[in-house]
């Protein structure tokens, strides 16, 4: 999640799935001696446009996510890969056990029919995660964060005491995501630099957690319209001298070239060869309004998507702020159903723009004591009555951050009646 810096999350506990049938078809008669039987091959895709870095991306999804079955290549050392996925594993099946499979199912009956199945995550730094877990039939996933996507080729050159302390801080920073359902600031600028990249690692977990395994992996620029042109070798080899700039003055520096800033990956369920991939989108901005105004390259792709679904979680409350006008006014004229925290859109925007929102759990008050100061008490204030103002709707999981009593909560913010039904 692309936020400020913010005290590190207190403890919790998230400490561990169908099968197929298939009917035996009838004989089917012979062909008739006077007609021929024609089988019509499928039709081979065209092929990808861009570098294609999906071996690098599989090799990462197996040794970082711990995912897979594909044997390691040489001068990959098998005991830290062991080490480290001793550790993994557990923690992957009991998110998949006490985390996706409670909140999936509660937020699958929160979803109306006929949502569009593209979907746009801002400040949704390293979270793929949530996006499978709030949307999982989506077609496409949008992440936009301060964080870049990071260079896929490293890890083959790494010695075994740089593959064994670069997992061990992969471990340190993925934590978090898997025990309390977001990332720490801190943690994802730490993986802005070293033998494994970070988002992408990221990524990968979000994948293996979810059953998907990664088919492609290609690297993008928007051009001034916002359409993406996907970056070919010779891209990257012209790319390599300067290197991704951090996008805000607090963050780290990458240490990697700026090609590896933005990327997409496609993915489909394990074992599932003949599925249409699904496509997440990772896009590295500062969504604030100052570079955003001085360069409305994003907001010109994020349009062309038209109508999407969206959610924000964990934030930093930054959409509440008038320094973020500009997204939040995308996500009003844009986002027909938004899952959210209450970092997400506050309540005197979503109504004037025709939504209306529904809460679950409870709410007294910002999680984060930097926004429990007067500046905020608006905000606060109308959160709190919102709440109030509701029946009580119970909530098991925790989305985003809690409250400032540590209670979950969530809210729906979804167009009016009159408003959805607008062309």
């Amino acid at each position: 999640m692309n936020r400020s810096l913010r005290p590190a999350l207190f403890v919790a506990v998230i400490a561990l799935e169908a099968g197929a049938c298939s009917a035996k078809p009838q004989d089917a008669p012979p062909p008739s001696p006077t007609t021929s039987t024609v089988v019509t091959p499928a039709p081979t895709p065209p092929p990808l446009e861009g570098q294609d870095f999906s071996a690098d991306a599989k090799l990462l999804y197996r040794i970082a996510a711990c995912a897979g079955e594909d044997p390691l290549p040489d001068g990959i050392d098998a005991a830290v890969v062991k080490t480290h996925c001793e550790w993994m594993q557990p923690k992957i099946e009991a998110y998949r056990k006490l985390y996706v499979g409670v909140a999936q199912p509660f937020l699958a009956k929160l979803r109306p029919a006929g949502l569009p199945k593209t979907v746009v995550y801002p400040f949704g730094g390293g979270d793929l995660i949530s996006a499978l877990t709030s949307y999982p039939e989506a077609a496409e996933i949008t992440t936009i964060s301060l964080e870049h996507g990071g260079d896929p080729r490293r890890l083959r050159s790494l010695t075994a005491d740089e593959l064994s302390k670069s997992l061990d801080l992969f471990r340190k920073t993925i934590k978090q995501l898997l025990v309390l359902d977001d990332s720490a600031s801190e943690d994802l600028m730490k993986i802005q630099r070293g033998g494994i990249p970070g988002q992408l690692a990221f990524f990968m977990v979000g994948l293996a957690v979810h059953g998907h395994e990664p088919v492609s992996l290609r690297y993008f620029r928007l051009e001034p319209d916002g359409k993406v042109h996907y970056l070919s070798a010779e891209d990257v080899a012209a790319s390599e001298p300067k290197k991704a700039q951090k996008l805000n003055t607090i963050w780290n520096a990458p240490d990697f070239s700026e090609a590896f800033s933005n990327l997409e990956i496609g993915f489909r369920p394990v074992g599932k060869a003949n599925a249409t991939p699904q496509v997440h989108r990772h896009i590295a901005a500062n969504l604030s309004d100052g570079p955003l105004g001085k360069d409305p390259t994003l907001l010109h792709h994020l349009e062309a998507k038209g109508h999407v679904a969206a959610m924000i979680k964990a934030a930093s409350y930054l959409i509440w702020m008038g320094d973020f006008s500009k997204i939040r006014n995308y996500m009003l004229a844009n986002a027909d159903f938004i899952f959210s925290d209450t970092t997400g859109i506050p309540p005197r925007y979503a109504t004037k723009a025709g939504f209306v929102q529904e809460t679950y759990g409870s709410f007294e008050g910002t999680f984060i004591p930097a926004f429990q100061g007067p500046a905020y008490q608006k905000e606060t204030n109308a959160f709190e009555e919102l709440w109030r103002s509701q029946p009580h709707r119970d909530i098991t999981f925790r989305y985003g951050y809690p409250d400032v009593n540590h209670r979950g909560h969530l809210m729906v913010t979804r167009r009016a009646p009159a408003e959805a039904a607008k062309p």
